[in-house]
């Protein structure tokens, strides 16, 4: 009986991906954010410098741990903004331009956010979907997980298992139709975060960017 090869996963994409949403923070007025513009993408540029270490290191529990860490920064300063944002509407004082801009960025977020903590929290997280070699079982029901083991292996799939872009487009499904469309939603936390990331994104879209059109 042979082994299941062990598919490493590019981990560039997260990491692309994190450092984006500092980069979207820019585009943000300076009284949505806590300290300087340029905080967050510094925050988790040195964050990303030990996760990238401990990945190669193979210190599994301390990339995880800084995986988390990062990921729970970025959440909490998205959650902030929007907040901020939210309380400085009944004042009147935003330009539709600048609000246009702010609800974009935060909407991209918002996206890059949860398809992080989809692709970490998965099935036990990146590596241990790599060690198990063929993804088979996991809180969202893929297409590809659907097929049978000789339909896979006609098709190259094998030894298939998602990778960041899958979560990334599962996460934009999520806050553009309000819904997971091609892959079911099997376990309770995934729901939940679902439904988060849904209230996230209509509240920007409904209420930030509607009302940034209606004052133009």
């Amino acid at each position: 009986m042979t082994e299941t090869p062990i598919r490493l996963e590019p981990r560039w994409p997260a990491m692309v991906a994190l450092l984006a949403v500092g980069g979207l923070r820019l585009a943000l007025p300076s009284y949505l954010s806590v300290g300087p513009d340029w905080l967050l993408i510094a925050i988790v540029g040195v964050l990303l410098i030990p996760t990238v270490w401990a990945h190669y290191h193979h210190l599994d529990l301390l990339n995880k741990v800084l995986g988390y860490i990062v990921t729970s920064v970025v959440t909490i300063d998205m959650i902030w903004s929007l907040g901020l944002l939210i309380a400085a509407l009944p004042s009147h004082k935003q330009q539709p331009q600048e609000m246009l801009i702010s609800a974009a960025a935060l909407w991209i977020t918002n996206v890059i956010v949860f398809a992080s903590w989809y692709w970490r929290l998965d099935a036990g997280g990146p590596r241990a979907r790599e060690l198990r070699g063929v993804h088979t079982d996991g809180a969202f029901l893929f297409p590809q997980m659907t097929l049978d083991q000789q339909t896979r292996r006609e098709m190259g799939e094998d030894t298939w298992s998602p990778g960041f872009v899958d979560y990334l487009f599962l996460a934009f499904n999520t806050s553009t139709a309000f819904s997971p469309t091609d892959s079911p939603v099997l376990s309770r936390w995934a729901k939940m975060m679902m439904m988060v990331q849904s209230l996230i994104s209509f509240t920007t879209v409904a209420l930030l960017a509607a009302r940034a059109v209606n004052i133009l």
